[in-house]
């Protein structure tokens, strides 16, 4: 049998462990709505999560902040700490590699487990899950929803049943006559646009998709409609891909929208080194080092580029990766456009253990006093060392 666990309302639930007032109130992790003095919202950026006491308002993460603000006016609206996030992230997936024999982590917030087999060992099921959900609850005081089924398709679609902070298990062969009565839009990859098609064409719930034919959907949506169909009929792959530290995450990027538009180079690439600095840190979280340097510019009217280059060896020093960053920048910034949004992301990684062993004393020394930057950090937060940006 699979799990997947989702832990509920995952941003919301860290910061109101770091900050216990928050609890039982509105809370929107995104970027500041930025109200003027009548009232009206100006912020730009995204809700990145939003507790459920924001969603009876129909505050829905994804929406811009201004919508949400105008939703949900009393709504208490966060930045949000994402380096807690992976911190709680990992924390859990430590508690579940004690049990399961495979483990694939699909998101921050998601992972499946394969059990299968394992009955004489934890008994059923449900009364398993029931006690991972109990020991993530006790230890890191985090809630979680958990799907147990044959496939990781149905398993998933039972845990968003199952919340929040629920189990559902759906018997083996039992697959259809669990998923027929629910929306089309409980299939996973089905969003607002696939929805609208769906119940445009007379298809409301997953069992109205079963009892057509799939020749139909793959008329109606290509290659994607066989995938409609196959999942309404329940099916779904049951293997898992379990990760190693170095494939565990394929990218790191971190973006920032400016509250108003700017043509200042400088302001843009104080910007970028703060990203840098994010992205490196985590980085050396994890013991890895990227290979390959990418930047997003977005000007004020939406038009949208994106620069990589790959670096001569991998490295996860601030500034080397802010060299490459910046001058990526330099030479994509040729518009007398104002710029909307500056990014970057780090891909092609490997583990710093296997970089070092190429180079001397001097990388280590390099190394070192690199974690020992980011320990200060740790304490006392990111601004106590900054590098200085000419």
């Amino acid at each position: 049998m699979l799990f997947h666990l989702d832990l509920d309302a995952f941003f919301i639930s860290v910061e109101r462990i770091l900050d216990p007032s928050l609890e039982g109130k509105p809370v929107i992790v995104g970027a500041d709505p930025k109200v003027d003095a009548y009232g009206q919202p100006h912020g730009r950026g995204v809700v990145a999560a939003c507790s459920y006491e924001t969603r009876e308002f129909g505050v829905r993460s994804g929406m811009p902040v201004r919508q949400a603000y105008q939703l949900c006016p009393t709504g208490l609206f966060i930045h949000g700490s994402h380096k807690e996030y992976s911190r709680f992230s990992r924390a859990v997936k430590n508690i579940l590699e004690r049990y399961a024999p495979v483990l694939e982590q699909a998101s921050i917030d998601e992972f499946y487990l394969d059990f299968t087999g394992c009955e004489r060992i934890y008994g059923h099921p449900y009364f398993f899950a029931s006690r991972i959900q109990a020991e993530i609850k006790r230890e890191l005081h985090l809630p979680c929803s958990i799907g147990i089924a044959s496939n990781k398709f149905v398993a998933k679609v039972a845990s968003d049943y199952a919340k929040p902070e629920g189990i559902t298990f759906v018997v083996p062969h039992q697959e259809v006559e669990f998923l027929s009565p629910l929306p089309v839009q409980a299939m996973p990859g089905v969003g607002e646009v696939t929805q609208r098609e769906l119940n445009a064409r007379g298809f409301y719930t997953i069992g109205q998709v079963a009892n057509t034919s799939s020749e139909y959907f793959q008329i109606a949506f290509g290659k994607w409609g066989k995938a409609i169909h196959d999942h309404a009929l329940g099916k779904g792959t049951e293997f898992l891909i379990p990760h190693n530290g170095r494939h565990e995450q394929k990218s790191i990027s971190r973006e920032e929208t400016y509250g108003t538009d700017t043509t200042d180079k400088r302001i843009v690439e104080k910007t970028l080194f703060e990203l840098v600095e994010d992205v490196c840190n985590t980085l050396r979280e994890n013991n890895w080092m990227a290979r390959t340097v990418s930047i997003k510019l977005r000007y004020s009217d939406f038009v949208t580029l994106t620069r990589a280059q790959t670096l001569n060896k991998p490295d996860n020093d601030d500034k080397i990766i802010y060299n490459t960053a910046v001058e990526l920048f330099r030479k994509a910034y040729t518009r007398r456009v104002s710029i909307r949004l500056i990014g970057v992301q780090l891909t092609n990684f490997c583990e710093s253990s296997e970089q070092e062993l190429l180079f001397s004393t001097i990388e280590e020394k390099r190394q070192k006093l690199l974690k020992s930057i980011d320990k200060i950090r740790a304490k006392y937060g990111m601004e106590i060392v900054r590098y200085g940006v000419a």
